[in-house]
């Protein structure tokens, strides 16, 4: 096989079994589409990231993002491996508790905390990171009803370098925002200052971006020590790392631009390492990195349902996965294999999904072999944010299966029917 300008073609491979299980097993015991995760993949994943962390910064604590994957088999896995949990509404604190979190380990950010949400984070001590001053008081409120006094972080915005500044949460650093809340909480006994939480962006893929916003937040913290004398537990520096996944637009493929987990880690602690903290007063460094921890885990096993041609003779391949339940088609152009051998002749296709509507397209342009109806496609990298984000439209949400590590296979979530869909209606 030869390269081309962007590499070996690897779309060119059938993929027929997820870690040794067939796919087309897979598909007659679970039906079609299904989502598939890998246990094995997903324990790499956190362990290679803790690994890379651990061995350049002394004290580092993972939490995982539950809107990236709130499945609880999945969530359970990293809460294994030693991750926290970090949650962004009630529901989501809700289930890190059902699934076993204790309170002390439990980060709450997000920009609508409710007075019962922040109620049941005091109740269970929780770290609720701040986001604004609406909700500083309302926490106040919720300390005197309680007699407790809450563990608080700070949310800071800040210029990382990014064209798109993420200045809708939390508190600017540069125009003095972040630091007039810092002093305000540390004056206040109703409050424990605990850390400082920051979040640039999604699918960051400019590690210098982490390093000089990891340098900032140091810096700020160091500034807190020695000018208030709070000594604080940690930074919090969020997720936003890049997966494998492809871009749309983008020249080149996901796999030859995202930095590796050794990439992010390198230029996050020797920026922390500029600002001059003794090694025993580096404070802990918390991250929430979600989506290139989960992505290549996930896969959507689908259908062909029919072949047609547009009238500019483009041919267009309908699957029975549509938009309703892979929301990143809309932003990446996902990896598609054929599950079964194939013809040698392929041909530049527009892939559909099933539902009526013009804008359910999983590829616009994607280099395929002749495809049958009945034929089986793999779906690569959907780990993040597609089982939170997908609905009830046209078709319902369907099986979804853990490939154990022992190579067993079981299914985590039931595929809906139409009782799921009318029991809640009046």
């Amino acid at each position: 096989m030869m390269p081309g300008k962007v590499g070996t073609d690897t779309y060119l491979s059938p993929v027929t079994e997820i870690d040794g299980l067939s796919v087309d097993r897979l598909v007659r015991e679970y039906g079609s589409p299904l989502f598939a995760f890998s246990e094995q993949t997903v324990r790499s994943n956190i362990q290679a990231a803790k690994r890379a962390f651990a061995t350049r910064y002394p004290k580092v604590q993972f939490a995982w993002s539950y809107k990236t994957n709130y499945l609880s088999s999945i969530c359970k896995i990293f809460h294994e491996e030693g991750s926290w949990a970090e949650v962004v509404s009630g529901f989501e604190f809700d289930k890190a508790v059902k699934n076993g979190v204790q309170g002390s380990h439990i980060l709450f950010n997000g920009p609508a905390k409710t007075k019962e949400d922040l109620r049941k984070a005091v109740q269970k001590g929780a770290f609720i990171h701040l986001d604004s001053l609406d909700e500083l008081y309302l926490l106040e409120e919720v300390a005197d009803e309680e007699a407790e006094r809450p563990k608080v972080a700070i949310r800071v915005n800040l210029d990382a370098g990014l064209a798109q500044k993420w200045d809708r949460f939390g508190f600017n650093l540069e125009d003095g925002q972040a630091w007039s809340a810092i002093a305000k909480v540390a004056q206040m006994e109703k409050l424990d200052l605990k850390g400082l939480h920051c979040h640039i962006g999604t699918f960051i893929l400019s590690t210098k971006a982490y390093a000089k916003a990891s340098e900032k937040m140091a810096r700020l913290a160091y500034d807190v020590w020695q000018k208030l004398g709070v000594r604080l537990e940690y930074i919090d520096l969020g997720g936003g790392f890049a997966s494998h996944n492809t871009l749309k637009a983008s020249y080149l493929v996901g796999p030859d631009v995202c930095p590796s987990f050794d990439d992010y880690a390198e230029a996050i602690t020797e920026a922390i390492y500029k600002v001059p903290f003794k090694t025993s007063e580096l404070p802990m460094l918390v991250l929430e990195t979600g989506r290139a921890l989960i992505d290549d885990a996930g896969y959507l096993l689908s259908t062909v349902l029919s072949n047609k041609r547009s009238a500019t003779g483009r041919r267009y391949v309908v699957i029975d996965a549509g938009v309703n339940m892979l929301f990143t088609s809309f932003w990446y152009d996902h990896k598609i294999s054929p599950a079964q051998p194939y013809s040698k002749y392929f041909e530049d296709v527009s892939l559909f999904g099933p539902l009526c509507m013009n804008i359910d397209m999983i590829r616009e342009y994607v280099c395929l072999p002749l495809l049958n109806r009945g034929d089986h496609l793999v779906i690569h990298n959907v780990g993040a944010y597609n089982v939170t984000q997908w609905m009830q439209f046209i078709t319902l949400r369907p099986n979804v299966v853990m490939v154990k590590s022992d190579g067993s296979v079981v299914r985590v979530r039931q595929s809906e029917s139409l009782s799921d869909v009318c029991e809640k209606e009046g």
